[in-house]
Protein backbone atom coordinates (compact mmCIF):
# COMPACT_ATOMS: atom_id res chain seq x y z
CA UNK A 1 0.00 0.00 0.00
CA UNK A 2 1.32 3.45 -0.89
CA UNK A 3 2.14 5.75 1.99
CA UNK A 4 -0.10 8.77 2.50
CA UNK A 5 2.72 11.10 1.47
CA UNK A 6 2.79 9.57 -2.01
CA UNK A 7 -0.89 8.84 -2.47
CA UNK A 8 -1.84 10.55 -5.71
CA UNK A 9 -5.29 10.63 -7.21
CA UNK A 10 -6.00 10.99 -10.91
CA UNK A 11 -7.46 14.42 -10.15
CA UNK A 12 -4.25 15.58 -8.46
CA UNK A 13 -2.15 14.23 -11.30
CA UNK A 14 -4.29 15.96 -13.90
CA UNK A 15 -3.96 19.25 -12.00
CA UNK A 16 -0.19 18.74 -11.87
CA UNK A 17 0.00 18.06 -15.61
CA UNK A 18 -2.12 21.16 -16.23
CA UNK A 19 0.29 23.31 -14.18
CA UNK A 20 3.26 21.86 -16.11
CA UNK A 21 1.54 22.69 -19.41
CA UNK A 22 0.93 26.27 -18.23
CA UNK A 23 4.55 26.51 -17.16
CA UNK A 24 5.64 25.25 -20.58
CA UNK A 25 3.69 28.02 -22.33
CA UNK A 26 5.21 30.64 -20.04
CA UNK A 27 8.71 29.31 -20.73
CA UNK A 28 8.18 29.46 -24.49
CA UNK A 29 7.12 33.10 -24.13
CA UNK A 30 10.22 33.90 -22.05
CA UNK A 31 12.48 32.17 -24.56
CA UNK A 32 10.93 34.15 -27.42
CA UNK A 33 11.71 37.29 -25.38
CA UNK A 34 15.36 36.13 -25.09
CA UNK A 35 15.09 35.56 -21.34
CA UNK A 36 16.57 32.06 -20.94
CA UNK A 37 17.55 32.46 -17.27
CA UNK A 38 14.03 33.54 -16.36
CA UNK A 39 12.76 30.56 -18.35
CA UNK A 40 15.02 28.23 -16.38
CA UNK A 41 13.89 29.72 -13.06
CA UNK A 42 10.28 29.25 -14.12
CA UNK A 43 10.98 25.67 -15.20
CA UNK A 44 12.59 24.81 -11.87
CA UNK A 45 9.90 26.46 -9.74
CA UNK A 46 7.22 24.10 -8.54
CA UNK A 47 8.94 21.00 -9.91
CA UNK A 48 6.88 17.97 -8.88
CA UNK A 49 9.61 16.48 -6.70
CA UNK A 50 7.48 14.26 -4.50
CA UNK A 51 5.32 12.70 -7.21
CA UNK A 52 6.06 9.14 -8.25
CA UNK A 53 4.11 9.53 -11.49
CA UNK A 54 6.51 9.17 -14.42
CA UNK A 55 4.20 11.07 -16.74
CA UNK A 56 4.48 14.17 -14.51
CA UNK A 57 8.23 13.76 -14.09
CA UNK A 58 8.75 13.38 -17.84
CA UNK A 59 6.54 16.34 -18.67
CA UNK A 60 8.43 18.56 -16.25
CA UNK A 61 11.81 17.25 -17.49
CA UNK A 62 10.86 18.32 -21.03
CA UNK A 63 10.10 21.83 -19.75
CA UNK A 64 13.34 22.08 -17.76
CA UNK A 65 15.34 20.60 -20.66
CA UNK A 66 13.94 23.16 -23.10
CA UNK A 67 14.95 26.04 -20.83
CA UNK A 68 18.33 24.53 -19.95
CA UNK A 69 19.31 24.01 -23.58
CA UNK A 70 18.57 27.69 -24.34
CA UNK A 71 21.21 28.91 -21.88
CA UNK A 72 24.28 30.23 -23.71
CA UNK A 73 26.06 32.29 -21.04
CA UNK A 74 26.39 29.72 -18.27
CA UNK A 75 28.62 31.89 -16.10
CA UNK A 76 26.22 34.79 -16.44
CA UNK A 77 23.31 32.51 -15.61
CA UNK A 78 24.68 31.98 -12.12
CA UNK A 79 24.83 35.74 -11.56
CA UNK A 80 21.04 35.76 -11.93
CA UNK A 81 20.09 32.35 -10.52
CA UNK A 82 19.31 32.30 -6.81
CA UNK A 83 21.02 29.67 -4.66
CA UNK A 84 17.64 28.15 -3.82
CA UNK A 85 17.62 26.63 -7.32
CA UNK A 86 21.04 24.97 -7.13
CA UNK A 87 20.07 21.60 -5.63
CA UNK A 88 17.08 21.06 -7.90
CA UNK A 89 19.12 22.11 -10.93
CA UNK A 90 21.76 19.53 -9.98
CA UNK A 91 19.09 16.83 -9.92
CA UNK A 92 17.97 17.81 -13.41
CA UNK A 93 21.57 17.83 -14.64
CA UNK A 94 21.93 14.21 -13.58
CA UNK A 95 18.66 13.37 -15.28
CA UNK A 96 19.99 15.03 -18.41
CA UNK A 97 23.25 13.11 -18.25
CA UNK A 98 21.30 9.86 -17.93
CA UNK A 99 19.66 10.43 -21.33
CA UNK A 100 22.89 9.75 -23.21
CA UNK A 101 21.92 12.43 -25.75
CA UNK A 102 25.16 14.14 -26.79
CA UNK A 103 23.98 17.79 -26.95
CA UNK A 104 22.06 17.39 -23.68
CA UNK A 105 25.03 15.76 -21.95
CA UNK A 106 27.41 18.45 -23.24
CA UNK A 107 25.18 21.22 -21.89
CA UNK A 108 24.64 19.40 -18.59
CA UNK A 109 28.38 18.93 -18.10
CA UNK A 110 29.07 22.61 -18.79
CA UNK A 111 26.41 23.68 -16.30
CA UNK A 112 27.54 21.02 -13.80
CA UNK A 113 31.09 22.37 -13.83
CA UNK A 114 29.97 25.94 -13.13
CA UNK A 115 27.37 24.85 -10.58
CA UNK A 116 29.93 22.80 -8.67
CA UNK A 117 32.34 25.76 -8.66
CA UNK A 118 29.56 27.98 -7.33
CA UNK A 119 27.73 25.63 -4.93
CA UNK A 120 30.48 23.22 -3.91
CA UNK A 121 30.47 19.47 -3.50
CA UNK A 122 27.64 19.62 -0.98
CA UNK A 123 25.23 20.32 -3.82
CA UNK A 124 26.24 17.06 -5.51
CA UNK A 125 25.95 15.09 -2.29
CA UNK A 126 22.54 16.52 -1.41
CA UNK A 127 21.29 15.78 -4.91
CA UNK A 128 22.46 12.18 -4.89
CA UNK A 129 21.50 11.43 -1.29
CA UNK A 130 17.94 12.79 -1.52
CA UNK A 131 15.86 9.82 -2.66
CA UNK A 132 12.50 11.33 -1.65
CA UNK A 133 12.55 14.39 -3.90
CA UNK A 134 13.21 12.94 -7.34
CA UNK A 135 13.05 14.29 -10.85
Amino acid sequence: MASAAYLETDENLEALISRIEQKSRKIETLLKQSKPVEALKTALEGSPLKTRDERCKSANWIVVHRAMMAIRDIGGMFNSLDTEYYDILMKYLYRGLSTGDRPTCDQCLKIHEKLTERAGLGCILRSLADTVNTV
